[in-house]
């Protein structure tokens, strides 16, 4: 009796211990680097977007953004300014001049098929252009490019962003992210 009286107290003292544990811990924010949304992505020159209005097959379709003026020639509205806009401004703007005469509900829907470029130089193997994916860093670029060469400077990256007229300075990180149309310069170390 006593061997069982023991043997069902040291269960339920386990099984106490057991529920007592603390719950696991939560999983962390995703990193600028890791989500495509941490930023509102402007569309720019390069930029290629499927448009699709739902019910209407003859007014979908792939467009690219131009350099210069940055509208694309939309059937029935014409000329529709998309440089500079966001996905969500270019959608209402769509949607506003469709049910301007032409649709009664539009519904319209837009996704980036590609991004502009990105561009690489200074002390990097293969300096250039390069096409951008969703959550590209300036190690990943670096990678794309050939790696470092024997002088660079591999502790600071100068980038200038798509809409900046100069470049910042920020220390070489493997979440350091890179941006659709970002000129990336790798310095070289001086020692």
């Amino acid at each position: 009796m006593k061997r069982l009286c023991l043997a069902l107290w040291m269960a339920i003292a386990l099984g106490a211990g057991a529920s007592a544990q603390t719950p696991p811990a939560a999983t962390p924010a995703p990193t600028a680097a890791q989500s495509p949304q941490a930023f509102e992505y402007r569309l720019g020159a390069g930029d290629k977007v499927r448009i699709i209005v739902f019910g209407e097959e003859s007014l979908s379709g792939e467009f690219l953004v131009p350099g210069g003026t940055g509208t694309i020639s939309f059937p029935l509205i014409g000329e529709v300014k998309a440089g500079g806009l966001s996905l969500a401004e270019l959608r209402a703007e769509l949607e506003a001049e469709l049910r301007n005469g032409f649709l009664k509900e539009p519904r319209v829907s837009i996704e980036v098929l590609n991004y502009r470029p990105y561009y690489i130089l200074g002390e990097v193997g293969k300096p250039g252009e390069y096409p951008y994916i969703v959550g590209l860093t300036v190690l990943n670029a670096v990678a794309t490019a050939s790696g470092f060469t024997y002088r660079a400077d591999t502790r600071k990256v100068y980038i200038r962003r798509a809409n900046s007229s100069s470049e910042s300075v920020s220390k070489l990180e493997t979440t350091t992210p890179v941006e659709p149309g970002d000129t990336i310069r790798i310095g070289e170390r001086f020692f």
